[in-house]
């Protein structure tokens, strides 16, 4: 079967998170505001990264606070002007971030009074009236999650905020605060090269008619075919302290990229799109956010919308990728202590 590979988005191509209705693939934009993977980028080209991206069909741009902090999301405030009506913005708050300076205290701040202040905060610098999706970026064991949803629902019936979202939370803490503010979405990362979230995670968000939004879908660039064991990462770059990127750990999960690379030869397509078509294929509800810094990458991207496999095909790609021994950890594991964390009660 081969796919004709379409970069460009149309009415189509939407999908639903909760209720609210975005574009079937969306744009991750850590990397607008600086070296994530130790290349530096240029503010008006991430202002005209944004807007190409809109004029290729996506509509569903996620960002946070602590990009930068607040780099992210002033780009995306600029770039939309004018055209506010025809995006669906997501930001995040969670870390304990001074909402004015900018200035990083250290951990997580999830009180409900800071939510607030960070949420007025962000309207400004998104130069808008209100967020599509405000999530909470780690949980905050020192503040019941009772007490974030709370202050969500506040933010909803003021009318800042549409929709309410977690990130890299468990699956207790997603069914706790879903019970006092629905949630339209989790997002944590899920790819070919990390399938945790099919144990407890999708399940759950399936059974509560939540969305999910996998970030890192093509695990970091790893699934692309672009990195293999003698790959020098540069200064800056994350995947440089990754146990799951150490040359030892690459030589051995490059298995992994062959495989998705017989099946792009098969398909006509990249290994990106056909990473990215894997997790478009798990759910309906699943809508992945590929992040880059380059407008190429967008495009090419959109592409596996067009990647459609067979059940067979399907089949045989999962029992393929299932049989290689994955070898580290996706974070460090300081990252990693901050992530899927349960907040017990504290009332």
């Amino acid at each position: 079967m081969s796919a004709p590979l379409s970069s460009r988005l149309t009415s189509s191509d939407r999908r639903k998170l909760g209720k609210l209705e975005v574009s079937s693939i969306g744009l991750g934009c850590m990397q607008m505001a600086g070296p994530v993977y130790g290349t530096q980028v240029d503010r008006k080209d991430m202002i005209a990264l944004a807007r190409g991206a809109l004029d290729l069909g996506v509509t569903f741009f996620d960002t946070a606070e602590a990009y930068g902090p607040f780099t992210s999301e002033e780009i995306l405030g600029e770039a939309f002007q004018g055209v506010r009506d025809k995006v669906v913005i997501a930001t995040k708050f969670g870390f304990d971030i001074d909402p004015q300076t900018g200035q990083r205290r250290g951990g997580t701040n999830s009180r409900p009074d800071h939510i607030k202040q960070a949420a007025d905060a962000m309207l400004k610098r998104l130069r808008t009236d209100h967020i599509d999706l405000l999530y909470q970026h780690r949980v905050d064991l020192n503040v019941p999650i009772e007490d974030v949803a709370g202050a969500v629902r506040d933010l909803i019936k003021a009318g800042k905020v549409k929709h309410f979202g977690l990130s890299e939370a468990g699956v207790k803490t997603i069914r706790r605060a879903h019970s006092v503010q629905p949630l339209a979405a989790v997002q944590s990362e899920y790819s070919l090269f990390w399938r945790q979230p099919e144990v407890e995670l999708i399940p759950t968000l399936e059974e509560l008619g939540i969305g999910f939004v996998p970030f890192s879908p093509l695990g970091a660039g790893f699934l692309t075919g672009a990195i293999d064991q003698n790959t020098k990462f540069e200064p800056g770059d994350f995947r440089g302290q990754v146990p799951r990127f150490t040359p030892e750990a690459i030589k051995a999960n490059y298995a992994l990229v062959e495989v998705v690379k017989r099946v792009a030869e098969r398909e006509g397509a990249t290994p990106a799109q056909v990473a990215l078509a894997w997790v478009l294929a798990q759910k309906p509800w699943i809508v992945p956010i590929p992040g880059t810094s380059k407008l190429r990458h967008v495009e090419s991207n959109l592409g596996a919308t067009r990647v459609e496999f067979t059940a067979n095909e399907l089949r045989e790609l999962n029992a393929s990728a299932a049989a290689i021994q994955l070898e580290g950890d996706r974070l460090p594991k300081s990252a990693l202590d901050m992530t899927g964390v349960e907040a017990p009660p504290k009332r």
